[in-house]
């Protein structure tokens, strides 16, 4: 009988290997951009910095091999870099969890077909069962276990494709880079690298890459934790302020510009950036009407409040007047990914003023000069 139960185990394993290793290196095709705006907002002969704003259309295929996602991001700065809008004093910004999909480096690519993110979780799971019952072993308190076993378990190979894919884009344009952000295990910053600690809370964390392709500063961690994927805290955490060589520059993730506190270490940027790099879905691609009574009861509160990330048409031109900080772009990731219904449209203010965009239906790039 234990001989059987041994001979069946054994087979049984077998099979699952076969399976697991299946489907993970069968050819990709090239990615595709889906750009439909590529726009100067403001031309000018007098400012010479600029931001570059990215709307990457991400599709799952683009997330399975490292190469092939920086050749996506790529695609929108070689069509940036075809209207010279890029270079020394460019300001290159990308939007939320534009990496965080990276779990899906060097997985099944019938991954791709599944409909729901809740199949492909459960898929990763059983595709890497030992890995996931370490990356189990791990995890702490967060509300959702399956996922975050998922993102320790995958970290070091998300971090790699992250840190290398930005890294070189940096030293190639020649500019700094705000890239998005990735979902990783108590991320730091040492000498220019990232480190993680797979024992380490969740963070969605960003990080600004400088020329020579070196993340400059801390980790900038999302200031407003909304969902299981982020650290599970009750204290908002302050938006980074960088010291950059065409002003001071300050980064924040996702909702940060609906809440004043957000602003408590960027107060007495008379002459600043304020960038916010956001993931929204479906419902949550505006903001609700009790959000917006709350922007307006804060802009009565604190001078630096920046009210972006909603429809232009919410804020008359009074609404803006306190804002000290005189450049601030949100940006959005969009895609088709799953059930994900990404949305959220660019919104850019120059002086105290909300600029005109031209939306773009999926990829788009915005230069704002400043």
């Amino acid at each position: 009988m234990i001989r059987k139960f041994t001979t069946l185990f054994i087979f049984a394993v077998f099979v699952w290997l076969i399976w697991s290793f299946s489907g993970r290196n069968t050819p990709l095709q090239e990615s595709k951009s889906y750009l439909t705006v590529v726009e100067e907002v403001n031309p000018s002969d007098s400012l010479t910095n600029n931001i570059l704003a990215i709307q990457p259309y991400m599709e799952v295929s683009d997330y399975f091999n490292q190469d092939i996602y920086k050749s996506k991001l790529r695609q929108y700065l070689a069509a940036a870099g075809t209207k010279d809008f890029i270079d020394e004093n460019t300001l290159i910004l990308f939007p939320e969890n534009v990496g965080t999909w990276l779990v899906l480096v060097g997985e099944k690519h019938a991954i791709s077909e599944m409909k729901s993110l809740q199949k492909v979780m459960s898929a990763l799971a059983w595709s890497n069962a030992f890995e996931f019952f370490l990356g189990f072993l791990k995890t702490g308190d967060e509300i959702n276990t399956e996922s975050s076993a998922i993102f320790r378990m995958k970290a070091k190979v998300m971090l790699n494709a992250y840190y290398t894919t930005f890294s070189e884009l940096s030293e190639e344009t020649g500019a700094y880079i705000i890239a998005g952000s990735i979902v990783l295990p108590a991320p730091s910053v040492m000498e220019g690298k990232i480190y993680v600690e797979l024992n380490g809370p969740l963070y969605n964390a960003s990080f600004l890459f400088g020329p020579d392709g070196n993340v400059i500063g801390e980790p900038i961690l999302k200031p407003f934790p909304d969902s299981t994927m982020d650290l599970y805290s009750d204290e908002p955490r302050k938006s980074q302020v960088f010291e950059l060589p065409f002003g001071k520059t300050s980064v924040a993730l996702c909702k940060a510009s609906w809440h004043s506190q957000s602003y408590s270490n960027v107060s007495g940027l008379s002459s600043g950036t304020v960038l916010f790099s956001t993931f929204c879905t479906g419902e949550h691609s505006e903001p609700s009407n009790e959000i917006i009574a709350a922007m307006e009861r804060n802009s009565k509160n604190t001078d630096n409040l920046v009210k972006l990330g909603s429809k232009e048409e919410n804020y008359p031109p009074s609404s803006t007047r306190k804002v000290k900080s005189n450049v601030a772009f949100n940006v959005f990731l969009h895609g088709d990914l799953w059930d994900l219904d990404l949305s959220g449209q660019p919104h850019a203010m120059l002086n105290k003023r909300l600029l005109p965009i031209t939306h773009a239906e999926k990829g788009g790039v915005w230069s704002l000069n400043f």
